[in-house]
């Protein structure tokens, strides 16, 4: 098994997300992570979609996304060299004896608190899943509230 980030161009209409996704569903791929947006061309939005399987079902997926009308580009990005980052918000309770601990937390991964509030932090940290589960996992000594996560977004390094 491995996990494999498909980049794909599509249309941007309406109905596009849940051909993509009921595609996974109703062969019994798992998505881990999607995201969506528009381009530069508002007529298109790049979907990176991150999912895990052995090289038969890959290989199947691709073929499989392939025949969807509505995809106009699609390629599995070598993750060696594809630039991936996923953006995480963190609520984490605290008062004011803790909020310079929490601070100095953030400060080391480059994290921005966004929010203060008397009994609460929000926290904005973006980066790879590595670096975002370290962080999460070193707040966990504290009260963490609510995570919001915003799944992977990748480009291929270089001119390609």
């Amino acid at each position: 098994m491995r996990k494999a980030v498909f980049s794909l161009l599509v249309e941007n209409s309406s109905g596009v997300l849940s051909r993509v996704s009921g595609l996974f569903s109703r062969r019994g791929y798992n998505i881990e992570s999607l995201t969506v947006g528009e381009t530069l061309d508002s007529s298109y939005s790049r979907m990176t979609i991150v999912t895990t399987g052995d090289e038969d079902v890959l290989d199947q997926i691709e073929k499989q996304l392939g025949k969807l009308i509505d995809i106009k580009e699609i390629k599995e990005l070598p993750i060696s060299e594809t630039v991936c980052r996923e953006l995480i918000l963190v609520k984490v309770e605290c008062d004011a004896s803790k909020r310079s601990e929490i601070a100095a937390l953030s400060n080391i991964f480059h994290a921005k608190v966004l929010d203060v509030s008397e009994k609460s932090v929000v926290i904005e940290l973006t980066g790879d899943q590595t670096k975002l589960n370290a962080f999460v996992s070193l707040l966990n000594s504290y009260h963490v509230i609510e995570i919001a996560r915003t799944g992977i977004t990748a480009l291929e390094r270089g001119a390609k």
